[in-house]
């Protein structure tokens, strides 16, 4: 998940040891108390009781918490913007609002740093093996920023570099955030993150670990080698470490760009992301799942979609697939019991809540029936579909007793959803699942 940067950029060193990275933290807890205690006060002066919710959720704490976030990056700042991805199904959405921040707030390392991560990695005469390197980064994550460089052979290749010391800090960091969400009072006590912790700190190994990511990228590369649709980058394998990826520079425009397109180029490029979403769980077992913007890039002269940063791919079990293919399946008969039951197979709870959020959960599911079932084009934007689905999700909030974790693997698969759908909305694309769907099933 990454962003552009613009040449005047903030720089800033990322904390590399264990010590220096628990200080962060806890200059963001204390922070953070300092200033509901600063709140509270300005409340009790107004005659106002104060409420825990209201003294944390300030605009200054807000700053302090995702400022402090970016500046460490990794492991804390990538769990932010996951978790914000998920806003009214793991955390609440004013929790959400302050991580969300992360998602386009990311510092850019120094010079000095970049030469040691360089040295580091290739040795000191590391510029031998280019003509040219850019040190201003095209874009920069959670994780690591990427630079333009030249072979000696004169290609144009982009090196992602990872950010020193963000391997060994994965499993701190996500602890020391957990904490502070805890700490937050906003997260009702009944609910186990611990799951979802694990996961994240599994998925973000992988993620740190460019090795693994460069064979999903040639997995991918050959899977859809053929597909002239897509433009997948180029391994530079001899080039490739455990914390430097480099492949080949597949320019092209941001996605957001197809908006200004007539609609049925929006309609087919859409179409085209959507249909390789279910190729990928269905046939490949293997999704891409951030479905952030700034993963796709549209050649206005070719049609075609680049495909950026596999790092959050992940392997889907045959039995999850053929779990969520039947309740696809179930959701196109629009059969509520054949929909509850498909969904506890796969691993959502259902029966034995609270018959109000019952209703909520299975109104949610009619709402992705109202997309996959349509006999025509659906236009989400038009549909208020994302409005409709926040107002489901906020009315959840009343019954947080009854709340229970989704299956880590539908939370992945519907990061992904979620995000095309979001892209469909925000360029007012029509999408029709049904023959997509059927094609799969």
């Amino acid at each position: 998940m990454a962003r552009t940067v613009s040449k005047d950029n903030g720089e800033a060193n990322v904390p590399a040891g264990r010590i220096s990275r628990l200080a962060s933290m806890t200059r963001i807890a204390a922070g953070v108390a300092g200033g509901m205690m600063a709140e509270g006060a300005r409340q009790l002066r107004d005659g106002n009781r104060p409420r825990l919710k209201d003294m944390l959720l300030t605009p200054q704490n807000a700053q302090r918490i995702s400022s402090e976030l970016a500046k460490l990056r990794g492991a804390a700042m990538k769990l932010g913007q996951m978790l914000s991805m998920d806003a009214g199904d793991v955390i609440p959405k004013e929790l959400a609002d302050i991580l969300a921040r992360l998602r386009s707030d990311a510092r850019t390392m120094p010079r000095a740093q970049i030469n040691r991560v360089l040295v580091k990695a290739y040795g000191k005469e590391w510029r031998t093996k280019f003509t040219h390197f850019s040190y201003q980064p095209l874009a920069a994550a959670s994780i690591g920023q990427v630079h333009q460089a030249e072979t000696l052979s004169g290609e144009q290749i982009v090196l992602k570099i990872q950010y020193p010391g963000v391997r060994r800090s994965i499993g701190s960091d996500i602890d020391n955030v957990a904490i502070l969400l805890r700490m937050s009072g906003l997260i009702p006590r009944n609910i186990d993150l611990g799951p979802l912790l694990e996961e994240a700190k599994a998925q973000l190994h992988d993620e740190a670990d460019y090795l693994t990511e460069a064979r999903y990228l040639s997995a991918f590369g050959k899977a859809l080698g053929k597909d002239k649709r897509f433009v997948v980058p180029r391994l530079y394998k001899e080039l490739t470490t455990d914390s430097i990826l480099a492949m080949g520079f597949a320019d092209g425009s941001p996605i957001e760009s197809i908006a200004n397109l007539d609609q049925v180029e929006r309609d087919r490029v859409v179409g085209n992301l959507i249909e390789l979403m279910l190729h990928e769980l269905f046939t490949l077992n293997m999704v891409q799942t951030d479905a952030n913007f700034a993963n796709y890039r549209y050649q206005h002269e070719t049609g075609k979609v680049v495909l950026l940063d596999f790092g959050a791919t992940r392997r889907f079990t045959p039995d999850f697939v053929a779990k969520y293919r039947n309740l696809i399946k179930a959701i196109l008969t629009d059969d509520e019991g054949q929909i509850i039951t498909a969904a506890e197979n796969v691993g959502y709870v259902i029966n034995g809540v609270h018959p109000v959020y019952r209703q909520l959960l299975i109104d949610i599911f009619g709402l992705i029936g109202e997309v996959l079932r349509a006999e025509e084009p659906y236009t989400i934007k038009g549909a208020r579909l994302s409005a409709r689905m926040t107002e489901k999700t906020l009315a959840m909030k009343d019954y947080r007793d009854d709340w229970r974790a989704p299956p880590i693997d539908a939370i992945f698969f519907h990061r992904k959803f979620a995000g095309l759908f979001l892209l469909a909305s925000r360029v007012d694309a029509h999408v029709f699942m049904r023959p997509l769907l059927e094609a799969v099933l």
